[in-house]
């Protein structure tokens, strides 16, 4: 898979974990994985740049005597998974063309 693209769904996966309300790292990995290859070294340069881009809000709380920090999406997080979501709608069309004319051949 091309690596721009990957590196953008992982970020929309990212995103859409947050959907369910407050997270930290560790349960984001868990719940992205299942669905694409991730790891800590490739989540948090993505959070950096999520939250340096307006689209999750971070906050540290005390967790077993230690600090942890919790990612929440924001409304312009929100919206850049309405925008992949129309996007990629468009994106199925290309799809679905070019598999029916490699069918043909």
């Amino acid at each position: 898979m091309d690596i721009q693209l990957k590196r953008g769904l992982i970020e929309i996966c990212v995103l859409a974990a947050m959907l369910r309300g407050p997270t930290y790292g560790y349960q984001l990995i868990r719940d992205v994985s299942p669905y694409m290859e991730i790891s800590e070294s490739t989540l948090y340069p993505i959070l950096k740049r999520l939250e340096a881009a307006g689209c999750v809000t971070v906050k540290s709380a005390e967790h077993n005597g230690r600090l942890r920090k919790y990612y929440e999406i924001t409304e312009p997080g929100r919206a850049r998974i309405t925008e992949f979501l129309t996007e990629w709608q468009s994106i199925m069309k290309v799809y679905y063309y070019i598999e029916r004319e490699a069918a043909h051949v």
